[in-house]
């Protein structure tokens, strides 16, 4: 909720100059709407297989390789960032426009430096056959 929507919320409330189009209404909120369904189709898919959640004190137990996890190996940030950009387009904030490709790039370093390590170690059976079938960040 803090990279997706307190801070993005902030900054579109400091955005003095952003006006929202007709244009970026129409393409925005369609935009929107698919990135929450994206990240709620893989919250529920990390409690019912993974049998965990997003905290880091209650990771998942398995390995979650079904729904969107099938197609691209962190959908769950894809899903953040489809919301940011949607939001962006809606409000007509550039501000928020950058902060969804800056937090692209945080979230490329924390998934490169700690999560798939983690999850080397954590589910080496699984892990390197899933790494050689999936893509990071865009299907393939």
């Amino acid at each position: 909720m803090f990279f997706g929507g307190l801070i993005p919320w902030l900054l579109r409330n400091s955005d003095s100059h952003g006006r929202a189009s007709v244009i970026g209404l129409v393409i925005g909120w369609p935009i929107m709407i698919l990135g929450l369904t994206i990240l709620l189709m893989c919250v529920w898919d990390f409690y019912r297989i993974g049998r965990g959640t997003l905290a880091p004190w209650d990771p998942p137990k398995k390995l979650v390789i079904v729904g969107l996890y099938r197609f691209v190996r962190n959908p769950m940030y894809v899903g953040v960032l489809t919301w940011v950009a949607g939001w962006s387009l809606m409000s007509g904030s550039w501000r928020m426009g950058i902060y969804a490709v800056v937090l692209f790039i945080m979230f490329h370093l924390r998934v490169l430096y700690y999560e798939e390590p983690n999850l080397a170690k954590l589910f080496p059976e699984n892990w390197a056959e899933y790494r050689r079938r999936v893509h990071r960040w865009l299907p393939g």
